[in-house]
């Protein structure tokens, strides 16, 4: 899941990226009201965490205009500003939740769970495909009737995967969703991670696989099962039809 983390304070705000990467979240970070404005324009965010008190525009502007424009993404605002005015004011300018500074990080990751249960923005809890399912609330991933022992960048690959099913996908596009990285054309990141899931993913079912796409990247696929394999010296037998 993307969150977009609104922060002036750039300790404060490297303290929540951290903690939020090793739970296995992709984070942005924004250290003004502009640029905290376009990002939210620009990509699509399961949840913004958003400070009050930011240069050139407060965190309740920004709460307001989203929530003008229709857009739903829950917003759980994070400031010292914890007068019974400022909760009133952050709630009613289109916030879901408000959270006083200083916080302790375990009671941060609970108040996201509960708010993107509530389903604010459009988005699933659970992705199936095959087999394969993850729960991204509870950062769980099965296979078959195993459990998967994922690292957070496996399970964030995994995620990605299930959104884009049967798709192929670059690895231009894995390092700039998942690892937040433009292309690096000798980096071979993204194939040793890729490599590590699909040894998983074998060892625990063998309905779905990772595809290889020479020269463009990857796909979760259907395994080919055996009933549709030709077998041997039937490759040149006339096909006909059903009568």
């Amino acid at each position: 899941m993307r969150v977009l983390v609104v922060e002036d304070d750039r300790k404060v705000a490297g303290f929540i990226e951290q903690g939020l990467r090793e739970e296995g979240y992709a984070v942005d970070v924004a250290r003004d009201g502009d640029e905290a404005t376009i990002l939210a324009h620009v990509n699509d965010y399961d949840i913004i965490l958003l400070d009050v008190v930011l240069p050139y525009k407060n965190g309740f502007q920004i709460a307001a205009e989203l929530r003008r424009e229709g857009r739903n993404v829950p917003i759980l605002m994070l400031t010292s500003r914890d007068s019974v005015e400022d909760v009133v004011r952050g709630l009613d300018a289109g916030g879901d939740d408000y959270m006083p500074k200083p916080f302790h990080f375990d009671e941060l990751l609970a108040r996201m769970r509960a708010l993107l249960r509530r389903g604010g923005a459009e988005r699933l809890e659970t992705l199936r495909f095959g087999e394969i399912s993850i729960d991204r609330l509870r950062h769980v991933a099965e296979a078959g009737n195993t459990r998967l022992d994922l690292t957070a960048k496996e399970f964030q690959l995994l995620e990605f995967f299930l959104l884009h099913p049967e798709e192929v996908v670059r690895r231009t596009t894995l390092l700039e969703k998942v690892w937040d990285m433009h292309f690096d054309p000798e980096s071979n990141v993204v194939d040793v991670h890729v490599g590590n899931l699909r040894r998983k993913l074998a060892q625990a079912t063998t309905a779905q696989v990772i595809a290889t796409v020479r020269g463009v990247g990857f796909a979760l696929r259907m395994a080919p099962s055996a009933s549709t394999t030709p077998s041997a010296g039937s490759a040149s037998r006339p096909r006909t039809a059903d009568r």
